[in-house]
């Protein structure tokens, strides 16, 4: 049986993260996580939100992993962000003696979502110039970048009818 333990959420920091060192160096940044779920009231037929409250835990990881230290200089409360990750089941005895649980989001990427205190543009989409036409056997232009994501870059359409021959209905 597979699983899939994955988080996607666009909503706003509920409070400033909360950073702490590890004694090897590593870094984890804590905050608060808000969305909002829209239903329908029945009773007065008006829409109407209701808040989910959050934890997420950001972590710097590896050599190159460094999402805890970009949420503590990026990002405050109030903050509008996506996020991905995955849930974390954690469970704890407390100073009382009872059993605590929570479930915790843990961050695995974010893309901000509003302009830069800088002036900068933010999570605003990127944009690329004019693709030229590539003449088949080519070399690939100079700025093609093997590693990039085919999908962040704009493709030119097919030509008109092209392919609707292959259309099994």
């Amino acid at each position: 049986m597979a699983n899939l333990n994955k988080v996607m959420l666009i909503g706003r920091l509920t409070r400033d993260p909360e950073v702490r060192m590890f004694s090897n160096g590593g870094k984890v940044a804590k905050f608060g996580f808000a969305v909002n779920n829209r239903r329908k009231n029945q009773q007065t037929g008006q829409w109407e939100d209701e808040p989910v409250f959050l934890e997420v835990e950001a972590f710097n990881r590896g050599e190159f992993g460094k999402t805890a230290d970009l949420v503590e200089q990026y990002l405050h409360k109030g903050s509008q962000v996506f996020i991905e990750g995955h849930l974390k089941f954690d469970q704890w005895t407390s100073q009382e003696g009872q059993k605590r649980t929570a479930i915790k989001v843990v961050l695995d990427n974010m893309q901000f979502l509003e302009p830069r205190a800088d002036g900068g543009t933010g999570g605003q989409p990127r944009t690329y110039p004019p693709r030229q036409k590539d003449a088949p056997g080519a070399p690939p232009p100079s700025d093609f970048d093997p590693g990039s994501d085919p999908g962040e870059r704009p493709m030119d359409p097919p030509p008109p009818g092209a392919g609707e021959e292959n259309i099994p209905f």
